[in-house]
């Protein structure tokens, strides 16, 4: 009698639970249609030249920042620690973005200014040259030496103080 009674209880509640539809539950347990796979567009990107909104006098202290710590890094570079932690890549790299940074700032200058700074970027392109010929580490302390050299002079002829009434 007790297994009747449970067996007629769990039909009561099968049957009272179907009437009642949980939808929740149905939509749990029903098997959904596969989709088709739609087909997808192709993305179509336009590139856009931005302009920097950026006074020239802005432009110009954040050129010679980029230029100072590129000269700073290539100075740090130059320091013989052993042929372990010689990286002349790096040196060559710093060179490189020192340069690329002070035509930056030859851009924003007048043409007296202009020429002044040429002769800087002549005698950096040179040690760049003296770098990349000499690739083992024999006169790394001669070079560091000359990028110090040419830092103190680029910061006295070149910090904006002096050159703001040059800025084109």
């Amino acid at each position: 009698m007790r297994v009747k009674n449970v067996f007629s209880m769990f039909a009561i509640y099968f049957l009272i639970l179907s009437l009642i539809g949980c939808d929740a539950f149905v939509r749990k347990f029903t098997r959904k249609p596969k989709k088709d796979e739609l087909p997808q567009e192709e993305m179509v990107l336009v590139p856009e030249e931005y302009k920097p909104t950026m006074t020239k006098e802005d432009l110009y202290r954040q050129y010679l920042l980029y230029w100072k710590s590129w000269q700073d890094e290539l100075i740090e570079s130059l320091v013989n620690r052993g042929a372990s932690t010689y990286n002349y890549k790096k040196q060559l790299s710093c060179a490189e973005q020192a340069i690329k940074n002070l035509e930056q700032l030859k851009a924003l200058l007048n043409e007296e200014k202009q020429k002044e700074l040429d002769k800087y970027i002549v005698k950096m392109r040179n040690l760049q040259a003296e770098i990349r010929d000499n690739s083992y580490p024999v006169e790394l302390l001669t070079y560091r030496a000359a990028a110090e050299r040419l830092r103190r002079a680029i910061l006295r002829d070149f910090s904006f103080n002096k050159v703001k009434g040059s800025l084109l």
